[in-house]
């Protein structure tokens, strides 16, 4: 058994709180039922030890007098009598060995002897669920746990089905409901850890993403989305074929529309859910010139400039 300060992390001159505190820490850390740490079992044991020891006053006291050892033994004969140990005999009295504890890890028991300064059972009870010097664990729901999926936003407009793997290693397919939120969250209820005796387990909360779209950017409800034009059709104005999530429709351009104009096409956006309306299709108009010189459209460019001059940028001095 090593020195019970060292076990703790504890200085000799720590106070009866701090050794109360670092023992509630430790002992939550290192629980078989609940740690995942390399050797659990035996560091919670070696803790415990440590703690009937050093949260006794009595026999912190006789340890560091050097009156008995890390395990609580005596380290003379004339010692036996001290009031540690067993009486002559071999039968356990008041002064039993302090180390007679019960540790049942199969079951997730754990429970104090009978003899010496026990652990307090309030701390007992705080940290493992237990009743207050009893020996039955409550049962525990499982934890819940969590991942996010990506779904392109097709399926998040229309609705799917996508795999998910969770971090118990399960995979499972997660209906995606048509015009889910982004960032919404869809809870599987019994998909997380196991519970301990027999209870639920916890659930599985999965985290909905859209992917990234070549074409739209999502605002809100609505879609935004830059629709090239030619010079032509924006002075002449045109019928053009516009995509959406359904499919491409037709939209009309006006004559005289400008570069950057928006044009609203109802409903194309994502589909309405829950409380959330349908939203719309945002098209901003960007001009495209033909690839290449054209001489015949840069002497036009040239005669409307001499013949027919505006300055667009009139509104914008300071």
């Amino acid at each position: 058994m090593r020195d019970p300060y060292e076990v703790l992390g504890l200085a000799k001159t720590a106070s009866a709180g701090e050794i109360k505190s670092t023992y509630r820490k430790l002992a939550k850390k290192f629980h078989p039922d609940q740690s995942k740490e390399p050797k659990a079992k035996d560091r919670f044991a070696e803790i415990g030890s440590a703690y009937e020891i050093l949260g006794d006053a009595k026999k912190r006291a006789a340890y560091d007098s050097g009156e008995i050892d890390a395990e609580g033994k005596p380290r003379a004969p004339q010692f036996e009598g001290f009031g540690f140990g067993r009486r002559p005999g071999g039968h356990p009295g008041e002064g039993q060995d302090f180390r007679n504890f019960n540790f049942d890890f199969g079951g997730g028991e754990f429970s104090p002897g009978r003899g010496g300064a026990s652990i307090d059972p309030d701390i007992i009870a705080e940290l493992f669920g237990a009743r207050a010097g009893g020996r039955s664990r409550s049962a525990q729901r499982g934890e819940d746990v969590a991942a996010a999926v990506t779904v392109p936003l097709a399926m998040a407009a229309g609705g799917g089905s996508v795999r998910v793997a969770l971090p118990t290693g399960k995979t499972l397919d997660v209906a995606v409901p048509s015009g889910v939120e982004d960032g919404k969250q869809i809870r599987l209820r019994g998909q997380g850890r196991p519970g301990t005796k027999n209870a639920p387990a916890g659930d599985a909360i999965i985290t909905i993403r859209y992917a990234t779209h070549p074409l739209f950017k999502v605002e809100g409800r609505d879609l935004r989305l830059d629709l090239p034009i030619t010079l032509y059709e924006a002075v002449l104005g045109a019928k053009v074929r516009v995509p959406t999530l359904g499919g491409e429709v037709e939209m009309a351009v006006p004559a005289g529309a400008s570069g950057g104009r928006v044009l609203r096409l109802r409903g194309k956006g994502l589909p309405a859910s829950g409380e959330l309306p349908q939203g719309d299709l945002l098209a901003t108009l960007r001009i495209a010139m033909p690839a290449g010189e054209d001489a015949e459209l840069a002497k036009l460019m040239r005669r409307w400039r001499d013949e027919k001059p505006y300055d667009p940028r009139s509104g914008m001095a300071g």
